[in-house]
Protein backbone atom coordinates (compact mmCIF):
# COMPACT_ATOMS: atom_id res chain seq x y z
CA UNK A 1 0.00 0.00 0.00
CA UNK A 2 1.29 3.57 -0.97
CA UNK A 3 2.31 5.88 1.98
CA UNK A 4 0.09 9.11 2.54
CA UNK A 5 3.01 11.48 0.36
CA UNK A 6 3.31 8.35 -2.24
CA UNK A 7 -0.24 8.57 -2.90
CA UNK A 8 -0.52 12.31 -3.27
CA UNK A 9 1.87 12.00 -5.32
CA UNK A 10 0.41 9.58 -7.89
CA UNK A 11 -0.27 10.71 -11.57
CA UNK A 12 -3.58 10.89 -12.45
CA UNK A 13 -3.93 8.11 -14.43
CA UNK A 14 -2.53 5.83 -11.82
CA UNK A 15 -4.93 7.19 -9.33
CA UNK A 16 -7.90 6.69 -11.87
CA UNK A 17 -6.35 2.75 -12.00
CA UNK A 18 -6.85 2.99 -8.09
CA UNK A 19 -10.23 3.90 -8.01
CA UNK A 20 -11.30 1.71 -10.74
CA UNK A 21 -9.77 -1.25 -8.71
CA UNK A 22 -11.48 -0.11 -5.38
CA UNK A 23 -8.33 0.04 -3.40
CA UNK A 24 -9.21 3.95 -2.67
CA UNK A 25 -12.15 6.27 -2.91
CA UNK A 26 -12.64 9.40 -4.27
CA UNK A 27 -13.39 10.49 -1.15
CA UNK A 28 -10.35 8.86 0.79
CA UNK A 29 -7.99 10.63 -1.62
CA UNK A 30 -9.70 14.02 -1.01
CA UNK A 31 -9.03 13.41 2.96
CA UNK A 32 -5.28 12.67 1.74
CA UNK A 33 -4.46 15.58 -0.01
CA UNK A 34 -6.50 17.61 3.35
CA UNK A 35 -4.11 16.01 5.50
CA UNK A 36 -1.02 16.69 3.23
CA UNK A 37 -2.48 20.17 2.99
CA UNK A 38 -3.06 20.45 7.03
CA UNK A 39 0.60 19.14 7.91
CA UNK A 40 2.30 20.96 5.29
CA UNK A 41 0.59 24.12 4.08
CA UNK A 42 1.15 25.95 7.12
CA UNK A 43 4.34 26.59 5.94
CA UNK A 44 3.96 27.60 2.14
CA UNK A 45 0.84 29.03 2.27
CA UNK A 46 -0.28 27.75 -0.67
CA UNK A 47 -3.89 27.44 -0.18
CA UNK A 48 -6.45 29.94 -0.23
CA UNK A 49 -9.10 28.05 0.88
CA UNK A 50 -10.90 24.32 0.66
CA UNK A 51 -14.30 23.59 -0.40
CA UNK A 52 -16.72 22.47 2.01
CA UNK A 53 -18.57 20.72 -0.78
CA UNK A 54 -15.24 18.39 -1.50
CA UNK A 55 -16.90 15.62 0.10
CA UNK A 56 -20.22 15.74 -0.98
CA UNK A 57 -18.79 16.00 -4.87
CA UNK A 58 -16.49 13.05 -3.96
CA UNK A 59 -19.09 11.10 -2.57
CA UNK A 60 -21.38 11.70 -5.80
CA UNK A 61 -18.12 10.69 -7.73
CA UNK A 62 -17.81 7.59 -5.96
CA UNK A 63 -21.84 6.43 -6.24
CA UNK A 64 -21.51 7.58 -10.39
CA UNK A 65 -18.21 5.12 -10.27
CA UNK A 66 -19.90 2.00 -8.70
CA UNK A 67 -23.61 2.85 -11.02
CA UNK A 68 -20.66 2.21 -13.57
CA UNK A 69 -21.20 6.05 -15.07
CA UNK A 70 -17.83 7.22 -15.64
CA UNK A 71 -17.71 11.11 -16.65
CA UNK A 72 -13.71 10.43 -17.86
CA UNK A 73 -9.87 10.33 -16.74
CA UNK A 74 -10.94 12.91 -13.89
CA UNK A 75 -13.79 11.12 -12.29
CA UNK A 76 -13.18 11.46 -8.50
CA UNK A 77 -9.78 13.24 -9.05
CA UNK A 78 -9.11 16.37 -6.45
CA UNK A 79 -8.09 19.57 -8.85
CA UNK A 80 -7.72 23.05 -6.95
CA UNK A 81 -8.34 26.51 -8.92
CA UNK A 82 -6.71 29.57 -8.64
CA UNK A 83 -8.54 32.00 -6.75
CA UNK A 84 -9.44 34.11 -9.72
CA UNK A 85 -12.09 31.68 -11.15
CA UNK A 86 -15.56 32.09 -10.43
CA UNK A 87 -16.96 28.77 -8.85
CA UNK A 88 -20.44 29.25 -7.78
CA UNK A 89 -20.79 27.46 -4.25
CA UNK A 90 -19.91 28.09 -0.93
CA UNK A 91 -15.88 29.54 -1.96
CA UNK A 92 -15.61 33.48 -2.19
CA UNK A 93 -13.71 35.01 -5.82
CA UNK A 94 -11.65 37.49 -3.59
CA UNK A 95 -8.31 37.94 -6.68
CA UNK A 96 -6.34 37.97 -3.33
CA UNK A 97 -7.37 41.13 -2.96
CA UNK A 98 -9.17 42.52 0.69
CA UNK A 99 -11.28 44.24 -1.90
CA UNK A 100 -13.00 41.15 -2.87
CA UNK A 101 -12.95 39.44 0.65
CA UNK A 102 -15.81 37.03 0.74
CA UNK A 103 -17.27 37.92 -3.08
CA UNK A 104 -19.73 35.29 -3.99
CA UNK A 105 -19.29 34.44 -7.50
CA UNK A 106 -23.23 33.97 -9.41
CA UNK A 107 -22.06 30.84 -11.36
CA UNK A 108 -18.91 29.02 -11.90
CA UNK A 109 -16.93 29.69 -14.68
CA UNK A 110 -16.85 27.73 -17.78
CA UNK A 111 -13.40 26.38 -16.52
CA UNK A 112 -15.01 25.33 -13.39
CA UNK A 113 -17.57 24.19 -15.09
CA UNK A 114 -15.99 21.19 -17.54
CA UNK A 115 -13.96 20.31 -14.75
CA UNK A 116 -17.54 19.76 -12.75
CA UNK A 117 -18.60 17.87 -15.97
CA UNK A 118 -15.16 15.65 -15.88
CA UNK A 119 -15.66 14.33 -13.03
CA UNK A 120 -13.04 16.71 -11.35
CA UNK A 121 -13.30 17.15 -7.69
CA UNK A 122 -13.21 20.65 -7.02
CA UNK A 123 -10.44 20.81 -4.02
CA UNK A 124 -10.50 24.22 -2.83
CA UNK A 125 -8.45 27.32 -4.36
CA UNK A 126 -4.99 28.53 -4.01
CA UNK A 127 -3.97 31.60 -3.38
CA UNK A 128 -2.18 34.33 -6.13
CA UNK A 129 -0.28 37.42 -6.50
CA UNK A 130 -3.07 39.94 -6.22
CA UNK A 131 -4.81 41.14 -9.18
CA UNK A 132 -3.00 38.38 -11.18
CA UNK A 133 0.21 40.63 -10.36
CA UNK A 134 -1.19 43.06 -11.94
CA UNK A 135 -0.98 46.31 -9.17
CA UNK A 136 2.15 47.81 -8.21
CA UNK A 137 5.47 47.19 -10.14
CA UNK A 138 6.81 46.75 -6.91
CA UNK A 139 4.87 43.67 -5.70
CA UNK A 140 6.17 40.89 -4.35
CA UNK A 141 5.32 37.58 -6.03
CA UNK A 142 2.37 35.66 -4.49
CA UNK A 143 1.62 38.11 -1.79
CA UNK A 144 -1.51 39.23 -1.86
CA UNK A 145 -3.49 41.47 1.06
CA UNK A 146 -5.94 38.63 1.49
CA UNK A 147 -4.10 35.03 1.60
CA UNK A 148 -0.78 36.87 2.96
CA UNK A 149 2.77 35.82 0.89
CA UNK A 150 3.15 32.12 -1.18
CA UNK A 151 6.75 30.57 -0.80
CA UNK A 152 8.49 28.56 -3.02
CA UNK A 153 7.40 24.90 -3.18
CA UNK A 154 11.07 23.94 -2.31
CA UNK A 155 13.04 26.93 -0.49
CA UNK A 156 10.91 29.31 1.95
CA UNK A 157 12.71 32.25 1.69
CA UNK A 158 12.61 32.00 -1.93
CA UNK A 159 9.78 33.37 -4.19
CA UNK A 160 7.49 31.22 -6.07
CA UNK A 161 6.77 33.00 -8.90
CA UNK A 162 3.50 34.92 -9.83
CA UNK A 163 0.72 35.36 -10.51
CA UNK A 164 -0.20 31.16 -10.23
CA UNK A 165 1.79 30.99 -7.18
CA UNK A 166 -0.22 28.99 -4.91
CA UNK A 167 -1.52 26.68 -7.84
CA UNK A 168 2.48 25.77 -8.36
CA UNK A 169 3.49 25.38 -5.12
CA UNK A 170 0.02 23.32 -4.53
CA UNK A 171 1.33 20.96 -7.40
CA UNK A 172 4.70 20.64 -6.24
CA UNK A 173 3.85 19.86 -2.70
CA UNK A 174 1.17 17.28 -4.23
CA UNK A 175 -1.64 19.24 -2.04
CA UNK A 176 -3.27 18.00 -5.22
CA UNK A 177 -3.86 15.87 -8.00
CA UNK A 178 -3.06 19.00 -10.48
CA UNK A 179 -3.94 22.37 -10.52
CA UNK A 180 -5.65 25.41 -12.67
CA UNK A 181 -3.85 28.80 -13.21
CA UNK A 182 -3.76 32.11 -15.38
CA UNK A 183 -1.06 33.58 -17.84
CA UNK A 184 -0.95 36.79 -19.17
CA UNK A 185 2.07 37.32 -19.50
CA UNK A 186 4.36 34.63 -17.72
CA UNK A 187 2.04 33.59 -15.01
CA UNK A 188 1.23 30.16 -15.87
CA UNK A 189 4.50 28.96 -17.17
CA UNK A 190 6.88 31.16 -14.56
CA UNK A 191 5.95 29.49 -11.43
CA UNK A 192 5.73 26.30 -12.69
CA UNK A 193 9.33 26.68 -13.66
CA UNK A 194 9.68 27.41 -10.59
CA UNK A 195 8.74 24.87 -8.42
CA UNK A 196 9.86 21.99 -10.96
CA UNK A 197 6.35 21.32 -12.00
CA UNK A 198 4.98 21.40 -16.15
CA UNK A 199 2.96 24.59 -17.23
CA UNK A 200 0.67 24.79 -20.35
CA UNK A 201 0.14 28.01 -21.54
CA UNK A 202 -2.76 27.61 -24.28
CA UNK A 203 -3.36 29.30 -27.21
CA UNK A 204 -5.81 31.93 -27.32
CA UNK A 205 -9.21 30.86 -27.66
CA UNK A 206 -8.57 27.22 -26.52
CA UNK A 207 -9.82 28.05 -23.14
CA UNK A 208 -12.83 30.14 -22.00
CA UNK A 209 -12.23 32.80 -19.98
CA UNK A 210 -15.60 33.71 -18.91
CA UNK A 211 -15.89 33.59 -15.31
CA UNK A 212 -12.50 34.55 -14.91
CA UNK A 213 -11.07 37.86 -13.29
CA UNK A 214 -9.48 39.60 -16.16
CA UNK A 215 -6.17 41.65 -17.03
CA UNK A 216 -6.30 41.58 -21.30
CA UNK A 217 -8.39 40.04 -23.63
CA UNK A 218 -5.77 39.71 -25.67
CA UNK A 219 -3.38 37.72 -23.89
CA UNK A 220 -5.47 35.90 -20.71
CA UNK A 221 -6.11 32.24 -20.30
CA UNK A 222 -6.47 29.90 -17.82
CA UNK A 223 -4.27 26.44 -18.29
CA UNK A 224 -3.06 23.39 -16.51
CA UNK A 225 -0.21 22.87 -13.91
CA UNK A 226 1.12 19.04 -13.25
CA UNK A 227 3.77 17.11 -11.87
CA UNK A 228 3.94 15.30 -15.38
CA UNK A 229 2.94 16.21 -19.20
CA UNK A 230 0.41 13.13 -18.76
CA UNK A 231 -1.13 14.68 -15.78
CA UNK A 232 -1.51 18.62 -17.36
CA UNK A 233 -2.28 17.12 -20.67
CA UNK A 234 -5.47 15.45 -19.31
CA UNK A 235 -6.11 18.44 -17.34
CA UNK A 236 -6.40 20.63 -20.22
CA UNK A 237 -8.92 18.02 -22.28
CA UNK A 238 -11.17 18.35 -19.47
CA UNK A 239 -10.99 22.26 -19.73
CA UNK A 240 -10.51 23.28 -23.48
CA UNK A 241 -13.07 24.08 -25.88
CA UNK A 242 -15.89 25.95 -27.27
CA UNK A 243 -17.65 28.91 -25.50
CA UNK A 244 -20.53 30.88 -26.51
CA UNK A 245 -19.69 33.33 -23.56
CA UNK A 246 -16.04 33.81 -25.17
CA UNK A 247 -15.90 34.48 -28.72
CA UNK A 248 -12.45 34.31 -28.90
CA UNK A 249 -12.82 30.20 -28.33
CA UNK A 250 -15.57 30.36 -31.53
CA UNK A 251 -12.58 27.34 -33.23
CA UNK A 252 -11.46 25.98 -30.15
CA UNK A 253 -13.46 22.62 -30.54
CA UNK A 254 -12.74 22.68 -34.43
CA UNK A 255 -9.30 23.11 -33.90
CA UNK A 256 -8.55 21.81 -30.25
CA UNK A 257 -8.22 18.37 -29.74
CA UNK A 258 -10.53 16.38 -27.28
CA UNK A 259 -7.77 13.91 -25.62
CA UNK A 260 -4.55 15.76 -25.36
CA UNK A 261 -3.03 12.28 -23.83
CA UNK A 262 -3.02 11.25 -27.57
CA UNK A 263 0.25 13.11 -28.13
CA UNK A 264 2.00 11.93 -25.22
CA UNK A 265 4.69 9.73 -27.72
CA UNK A 266 8.34 9.41 -25.79
CA UNK A 267 9.74 8.80 -29.56
CA UNK A 268 8.64 12.68 -30.43
CA UNK A 269 11.72 14.36 -30.30
CA UNK A 270 13.32 12.13 -33.04
CA UNK A 271 13.90 13.98 -36.31
CA UNK A 272 12.29 16.79 -34.43
CA UNK A 273 12.92 20.29 -35.83
CA UNK A 274 13.60 22.92 -32.92
CA UNK A 275 15.07 26.45 -33.01
CA UNK A 276 17.31 27.77 -30.09
CA UNK A 277 16.21 30.83 -29.26
CA UNK A 278 19.99 32.59 -27.59
CA UNK A 279 18.57 35.75 -27.06
CA UNK A 280 15.86 34.66 -24.18
CA UNK A 281 18.83 32.98 -22.75
CA UNK A 282 22.22 34.61 -21.24
CA UNK A 283 20.64 36.02 -17.86
CA UNK A 284 22.29 33.23 -15.61
CA UNK A 285 25.24 31.28 -15.81
CA UNK A 286 24.05 28.22 -14.15
CA UNK A 287 20.83 28.15 -15.69
CA UNK A 288 22.41 28.78 -19.01
CA UNK A 289 24.99 25.19 -17.91
CA UNK A 290 21.11 23.32 -17.42
CA UNK A 291 20.05 24.62 -20.49
CA UNK A 292 22.94 23.71 -22.70
CA UNK A 293 23.03 20.14 -20.95
CA UNK A 294 19.07 20.05 -22.04
CA UNK A 295 19.93 20.85 -25.64
CA UNK A 296 22.47 18.09 -25.66
CA UNK A 297 19.36 15.73 -24.54
CA UNK A 298 17.46 16.99 -26.95
CA UNK A 299 19.98 16.02 -29.67
CA UNK A 300 20.48 12.65 -28.21
CA UNK A 301 17.03 12.11 -28.28
CA UNK A 302 17.03 12.87 -32.52
CA UNK A 303 16.34 16.48 -32.27
CA UNK A 304 17.58 18.68 -35.27
CA UNK A 305 18.51 21.71 -33.83
CA UNK A 306 18.82 25.15 -35.21
CA UNK A 307 21.03 27.17 -33.06
CA UNK A 308 21.63 31.21 -32.33
CA UNK A 309 18.36 32.29 -33.24
CA UNK A 310 16.56 36.00 -32.32
CA UNK A 311 13.14 37.28 -31.68
CA UNK A 312 12.23 40.53 -30.57
CA UNK A 313 13.90 41.51 -27.22
CA UNK A 314 11.79 41.90 -23.72
CA UNK A 315 12.97 45.91 -23.66
CA UNK A 316 11.32 45.98 -27.54
CA UNK A 317 8.33 44.85 -26.51
CA UNK A 318 7.61 45.94 -23.01
CA UNK A 319 6.62 49.81 -23.26
CA UNK A 320 4.03 48.79 -25.78
CA UNK A 321 2.60 45.73 -24.17
CA UNK A 322 2.15 47.34 -21.17
CA UNK A 323 0.15 50.28 -22.62
CA UNK A 324 -2.22 47.13 -23.92
CA UNK A 325 -2.27 45.26 -20.23
CA UNK A 326 -3.66 48.88 -18.77
CA UNK A 327 -6.20 49.60 -21.63
CA UNK A 328 -7.59 46.43 -21.27
CA UNK A 329 -7.56 45.76 -17.91
CA UNK A 330 -9.84 48.69 -16.68
CA UNK A 331 -12.26 47.50 -19.56
CA UNK A 332 -12.60 44.23 -18.46
CA UNK A 333 -12.19 44.59 -14.85
CA UNK A 334 -15.40 47.00 -15.09
CA UNK A 335 -17.23 44.39 -16.71
CA UNK A 336 -16.42 41.45 -14.49
CA UNK A 337 -17.17 43.72 -11.22
CA UNK A 338 -21.03 44.34 -12.73
CA UNK A 339 -21.27 40.82 -13.43
CA UNK A 340 -21.17 40.42 -9.19
CA UNK A 341 -24.36 42.76 -8.24
CA UNK A 342 -25.48 45.55 -6.95
CA UNK A 343 -24.49 44.08 -3.05
CA UNK A 344 -20.53 43.67 -4.03
CA UNK A 345 -18.04 45.43 -2.23
CA UNK A 346 -16.91 47.28 -5.50
CA UNK A 347 -18.38 47.75 -8.88
CA UNK A 348 -15.11 50.03 -10.79
CA UNK A 349 -11.33 49.79 -10.71
CA UNK A 350 -12.27 53.67 -9.42
CA UNK A 351 -14.01 51.76 -6.39
CA UNK A 352 -10.65 49.74 -5.88
CA UNK A 353 -8.61 52.52 -5.97
CA UNK A 354 -10.34 54.34 -3.30
CA UNK A 355 -10.90 51.09 -1.73
CA UNK A 356 -7.22 50.36 -1.04
CA UNK A 357 -6.55 54.10 0.01
CA UNK A 358 -9.54 53.50 2.27
CA UNK A 359 -7.45 50.72 3.79
CA UNK A 360 -3.91 51.10 2.96
CA UNK A 361 -2.44 49.42 6.25
CA UNK A 362 -4.17 46.17 5.06
CA UNK A 363 -3.82 46.54 1.78
CA UNK A 364 -0.40 48.47 1.16
CA UNK A 365 2.15 47.36 3.93
CA UNK A 366 4.65 46.51 1.38
CA UNK A 367 3.39 48.15 -2.40
CA UNK A 368 1.49 50.93 -3.79
CA UNK A 369 -1.66 50.32 -6.75
CA UNK A 370 0.42 53.06 -9.30
CA UNK A 371 -0.50 50.30 -11.70
CA UNK A 372 -3.84 50.39 -11.38
CA UNK A 373 -4.27 53.75 -10.96
CA UNK A 374 -1.97 54.18 -14.57
CA UNK A 375 -5.10 51.90 -15.62
CA UNK A 376 -7.57 53.96 -14.66
CA UNK A 377 -6.51 56.96 -16.83
CA UNK A 378 -6.35 55.21 -20.01
CA UNK A 379 -8.49 56.33 -22.63
CA UNK A 380 -10.38 53.11 -24.27
CA UNK A 381 -10.13 50.50 -26.69
CA UNK A 382 -10.58 52.77 -29.61
CA UNK A 383 -7.86 55.07 -28.15
CA UNK A 384 -5.13 55.28 -31.00
CA UNK A 385 -2.41 54.65 -28.41
CA UNK A 386 -3.64 51.46 -27.69
CA UNK A 387 -4.34 50.63 -31.45
CA UNK A 388 -0.96 51.28 -32.48
CA UNK A 389 0.70 49.52 -29.44
CA UNK A 390 -1.73 46.50 -30.07
CA UNK A 391 -0.55 46.42 -33.79
CA UNK A 392 3.30 46.57 -33.11
CA UNK A 393 2.98 43.42 -30.36
CA UNK A 394 1.27 41.05 -32.55
CA UNK A 395 3.17 42.12 -35.86
CA UNK A 396 6.68 41.60 -33.23
CA UNK A 397 5.70 38.26 -31.83
CA UNK A 398 3.26 36.90 -34.41
CA UNK A 399 4.23 37.56 -38.43
CA UNK A 400 8.07 39.39 -37.69
CA UNK A 401 8.63 36.88 -34.68
CA UNK A 402 7.30 33.33 -34.02
CA UNK A 403 5.45 33.00 -37.27
CA UNK A 404 8.58 34.55 -39.39
CA UNK A 405 11.41 32.48 -37.29
CA UNK A 406 9.56 29.28 -37.59
CA UNK A 407 8.57 29.34 -41.69
CA UNK A 408 11.66 30.55 -42.45
CA UNK A 409 13.65 27.63 -40.93
CA UNK A 410 11.01 24.98 -41.15
CA UNK A 411 10.80 24.32 -37.39
CA UNK A 412 8.24 22.51 -35.18
CA UNK A 413 8.79 23.92 -32.13
CA UNK A 414 11.34 26.74 -30.65
CA UNK A 415 13.18 26.39 -27.15
CA UNK A 416 14.63 28.98 -24.36
CA UNK A 417 14.83 28.70 -20.36
CA UNK A 418 11.64 29.44 -18.94
CA UNK A 419 13.03 31.74 -16.96
CA UNK A 420 15.76 32.30 -14.23
CA UNK A 421 16.16 30.20 -10.59
CA UNK A 422 14.36 32.20 -7.59
CA UNK A 423 15.00 35.15 -6.39
CA UNK A 424 14.67 35.95 -2.42
CA UNK A 425 11.52 37.49 -1.55
CA UNK A 426 11.87 40.92 -1.20
CA UNK A 427 8.86 43.14 0.43
CA UNK A 428 10.82 46.24 -0.18
CA UNK A 429 12.21 46.44 -3.52
CA UNK A 430 9.34 43.73 -4.47
CA UNK A 431 10.59 41.18 -7.54
CA UNK A 432 13.88 40.13 -8.59
CA UNK A 433 13.70 38.21 -11.94
CA UNK A 434 16.80 38.32 -13.86
CA UNK A 435 15.04 36.84 -17.29
CA UNK A 436 12.17 35.18 -18.73
CA UNK A 437 10.85 33.60 -22.25
CA UNK A 438 7.43 33.86 -21.62
CA UNK A 439 6.59 37.23 -22.76
CA UNK A 440 6.95 35.83 -26.95
CA UNK A 441 4.13 33.30 -26.46
CA UNK A 442 1.96 35.44 -24.41
CA UNK A 443 1.84 38.48 -26.36
CA UNK A 444 1.34 36.49 -29.30
CA UNK A 445 -1.51 34.42 -27.72
CA UNK A 446 0.84 31.59 -28.57
CA UNK A 447 0.96 28.00 -26.98
CA UNK A 448 3.60 27.10 -24.47
CA UNK A 449 4.81 24.48 -22.59
CA UNK A 450 7.24 24.20 -19.70
CA UNK A 451 8.71 21.27 -18.27
CA UNK A 452 11.72 20.54 -15.59
CA UNK A 453 14.76 20.76 -16.56
CA UNK A 454 17.11 20.41 -13.98
CA UNK A 455 17.97 22.83 -10.56
CA UNK A 456 20.73 25.60 -9.57
CA UNK A 457 21.66 25.75 -5.66
CA UNK A 458 18.92 23.08 -5.26
CA UNK A 459 16.42 25.77 -7.04
CA UNK A 460 13.97 24.32 -10.32
CA UNK A 461 14.59 25.86 -13.37
CA UNK A 462 12.22 24.97 -16.69
CA UNK A 463 12.45 24.75 -20.37
CA UNK A 464 9.94 26.03 -22.44
CA UNK A 465 8.75 24.77 -25.86
CA UNK A 466 6.81 27.68 -27.59
CA UNK A 467 4.67 27.32 -31.15
CA UNK A 468 2.16 28.85 -33.08
CA UNK A 469 -1.13 28.91 -32.67
CA UNK A 470 -2.65 25.64 -31.98
CA UNK A 471 0.61 23.55 -31.52
CA UNK A 472 -0.77 22.59 -28.08
CA UNK A 473 -0.78 18.73 -29.20
CA UNK A 474 2.59 19.09 -30.77
CA UNK A 475 4.63 21.02 -28.17
CA UNK A 476 2.94 18.48 -25.60
CA UNK A 477 4.68 15.38 -27.07
CA UNK A 478 7.95 17.13 -27.43
CA UNK A 479 7.99 18.23 -23.63
CA UNK A 480 6.41 14.41 -22.96
CA UNK A 481 9.63 13.00 -24.44
CA UNK A 482 12.02 15.54 -22.65
CA UNK A 483 10.23 14.58 -19.91
CA UNK A 484 11.17 10.99 -20.14
CA UNK A 485 14.65 11.63 -20.97
CA UNK A 486 16.01 14.07 -18.12
CA UNK A 487 13.17 13.32 -15.59
CA UNK A 488 14.00 16.46 -13.69
CA UNK A 489 11.81 17.29 -11.24
CA UNK A 490 12.72 16.30 -8.17
CA UNK A 491 10.20 15.48 -4.85
CA UNK A 492 10.55 19.22 -2.18
CA UNK A 493 11.61 18.13 0.96
CA UNK A 494 10.59 19.52 4.49
CA UNK A 495 10.19 23.15 4.75
CA UNK A 496 13.58 25.29 4.69
CA UNK A 497 15.59 28.31 3.06
CA UNK A 498 18.35 27.97 1.04
CA UNK A 499 20.62 30.51 3.13
CA UNK A 500 21.15 29.81 6.24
Amino acid sequence: MKTMMELTDTPIHELAALMKSGAITSKELVEAFREVIASDDRSFNAIAFLNPDADMIADTMDRERAEGRLRGPLHGVPILVKDNLNTGDNMMTSAGSFALDGSIAPADSHVVARLRNAGAVLLGKTNLSEWANFRSTRSSSGWSSRGGQVRNAYALDRSPGGSSSGSAVATARSYCAGAIGTETDGSIVGPSAMNAVVGIKPTIGLVSRSGIIPIAASQDTAGPMGRTVADAASILSAIAGSDPVDPSTAEADARGATDYTAFLDPDSLRDARIGVVRNYAGFHDRVDAVFENSLSALKDAGAKLTEDLALAPRAKLRPHELIVLLTEFKIGLNAYLTTLGPDAPISSLADLIAFNEAHADRVMPHFGQETLIKAEQTGGLRDKSYLDALAICQRLTREDGIDRIMREHDLQALVAPTTCAAWAIDWVNGDNSLGSSACQAAVAGYASVTVPMGNVSGLPVGISFFAGPWSEGRLIGLAHAFEEIVQARIIPGPAGNILP
